[in-house]
């Protein structure tokens, strides 16, 4: 077991439910479509999926597996790496990568956005969420890679920008690319959070 899946696991062992909130403005897809769910962590995207989707949602920590639990009533859980996906060529019309590929080096950016053209179907699309360069976290703890910093027990989180979105994901064609930021209070100061959100059509 590497660290990076250590630190994960120490986390979701010890603080349990990690990541709280809504999840906003998820797409509007058919019932019965085929998604797969990358990191889906303890469950935040995951419960709030709508119930016709048919779901496989992945993760490498048995720990957040099991708080995903009963999230959602037609999905899938498994313990996988992103990296190398354990499904066949083109079963998927919606991948969600929200906050996954943030925890990885480039080898694993770079392997990730190329399982995630095999396995989506022709005219599939990959919803992508990853924090950006105006993040108010944006250069705390170690630079291990550039714009990728190691904070805490291990998890290190890489910050993108819209160009380098698209050239990771150049096999398929991009729908959408914008930043969005906003404001969060903390500690009486004003901070500003900045996501780069995404959408990516198989042709």
């Amino acid at each position: 077991m590497n660290m990076t899946m250590k630190s994960w696991d120490s986390d979701y062992s010890t603080r349990g439910r990690l990541w709280g909130g809504g999840v906003r403005n998820l797409p509007d897809l058919p019932a019965g479509t085929r998604v797969l769910e990358l990191g889906c962590g303890d469950g935040k995207t995951l419960s709030a999926m709508p119930g016709g989707w048919r779901i496989a949602a992945l993760d490498i920590s048995l720990p957040a597996l099991r708080l995903c639990s009963g999230s959602h009533p037609q999905s899938d859980l498994i313990l996988a790496n992103a990296e190398r996906l354990p499904f066949k060529s083109e079963s998927f019309e919606g991948v969600f990568a929200y906050h996954v590929a943030g925890h990885l080096f480039l080898p694993g950016r770079r392997a990730l956005a190329s399982e995630v053209s095999r396995v989506l179907k022709s005219g599939g699309k990959l919803f992508f969420r990853e924090f950006g360069w105006l993040d108010m976290r944006m250069g705390e703890g170690q630079e291990v890679e550039e714009a990728t910093f190691l904070r805490g027990a291990g998890v290190i989180t890489h910050y993108f920008t819209e160009s380098e979105t698209s050239e990771l994901f150049c096999r398929l064609v991009p729908a959408s690319i914008e930043s969005n930021c906003w404001k969060m209070r903390v500690r009486g100061r004003d901070l500003v959070r900045s996501q780069i959100e995404a959408i990516f059509l198989k042709g």
